[in-house]
């Protein structure tokens, strides 16, 4: 079942109403645990571009970005197409996730059928998949997660991270950018959560057009993979802690940022 996601602050400020690009919004106003807050209209987040509207278009090039980071790989792109060009825009693709890691699993949700479905994904093994893969990529992709921090410290913003959902690698890199600044915990989770509302969530792709291939069943089996959960983002949490001992460390020494870098990122997005 989908999470509730609590009300915040932020998600009470308005959001546009954009028809092509799914989970858009602003991580302005979470507060820091010094006291201060992200500033709006430096940091965004959303699903792919590749959908967008010429009025969705307008409005993202209203919003003065300086770089997109796609996090999307090969495939993604080939099954949702490029994202819409926006002038002045520098895009940045940083695969998260290798092409050939899971093809076989991600063909069997789009093409298999119940019984299939319930082989890799029944009792619990869905979910343990999402938080599996949360920690590789904490663990693994280290060497993108310094460059997009880096990259925001110097000149990149305003910035836009975006992956096919925006739930699961914008939401980790996200979350590794709040951590960097200082935002409290509680809050990124907040901010993760939001990716549940119904007019963000990714549309689930099923080759077969049969009442069958979207059932309940089909459906309660699948939930887990286009759900944000709360787990997910503590298995990467955990991650930090168990490889690197704390948010810190994991900061100096797996990602290469500085103390001089952090305090550049703050200048650059917080009030």
């Amino acid at each position: 079942m989908t999470q509730q996601v609590p009300p915040t602050e932020q998600s009470e400020l308005s959001e546009p109403e954009l028809t092509g690009v799914r989970n858009f919004r602003d991580v302005g106003g979470l507060p820091t645990v010094d006291g201060r807050r992200v500033r709006p209209g430096r940091l965004f987040r959303s699903g792919h571009l590749a959908h967008a509207t010429a009025e969705d278009t307008a409005f993202l090039t209203s919003l003065g970005l300086h770089t997109i980071f796609d996090f999307r790989n090969a495939a993604d792109q080939r099954l949702e197409g490029p994202d819409v060009a926006l002038p002045g825009v520098r895009n940045v693709n940083l695969p998260l996730t290798d092409p050939a890691d899971g093809a076989e699993f991600w063909k069997m949700v789009r093409d298999g059928d119940l019984d299939q479905l319930r082989a890799i994904l029944s009792d619990g093994k869905a979910a343990g998949r999402m938080s599996a893969s949360y920690r590789t990529i904490i663990k693994e992709r280290t060497a993108e997660h310094s460059q997009v921090l880096h990259a925001l410290a110097e000149d990149s913003v305003p910035a836009l991270m975006h992956c096919a959902a925006g739930k699961d690698r914008a939401g980790l890199s996200i979350a590794v950018t709040l951590l960097a600044v200082g935002v409290e915990r509680d809050a990124i989770e907040a901010d993760y959560l939001e990716s549940n509302a119904a007019h963000r969530r990714y549309k689930v792709h099923r080759t077969s057009d049969s009442p069958n291939a979207m059932s309940p069943e089909v459906m309660e089996l699948l939930n887990p993979l286009f759900d944000a959960r709360a787990e997910y983002l503590a298995a990467a949490f955990e991650t930090i802690e168990q490889t690197w001992g704390d948010t810190d460390t994991y900061l100096s020494k797996g990602l290469k940022v500085t103390p001089e870098t952090r305090e550049r990122l703050r200048e650059r997005l917080l009030d």
